[in-house]
């Protein structure tokens, strides 16, 4: 199996927000593929990130890594990443290592998109 067929990323604008839609399984063969759309949206001056998990089946702590690499620069820069519908599997590691304390989870995109536009 390639690291094409176990993870995938789609990319969309919602109301000036780059919304990523993770599916599959992000760990240490797929991070490079996420590491790669978020340093874009980076470079391009993109700050304003939502990571949908709707479809993410399993995350690793190399998935995770991703996440911690990319917070201080966005947020340095005016923006923030937020992340929504992680199905229970996915919110327990996130929870294990302390990450709610760090980024804004919320259960559904629409919520996410709201606390960006409000500015919580």
């Amino acid at each position: 199996m390639t690291v094409e067929n176990r993870f995938g990323i789609q990319q969309r604008n919602v109301e000036g927000i780059n919304c990523l839609y993770l599916n599959g399984e992000l760990d240490a063969h797929t991070a490079p593929v996420l590491e790669n759309a978020l340093n874009e949206l980076i470079i391009s001056g993109q700050n304003r990130i939502l990571v949908n998990f709707r479809d993410l089946d399993y995350i690793s702590s190399a998935g995770l890594g991703v996440f911690m690499a990319f917070i201080e620069d966005v947020r340095n820069n005016g923006g923030d990443i937020k992340l929504a519908n992680m199905k229970p599997k996915v919110f327990s590691v996130f929870d294990l290592l302390g990450f709610p304390v760090l980024f804004d989870i919320q259960k559904e995109e629409n919520d996410a998109i709201i606390r960006f536009n409000n500015k919580v």
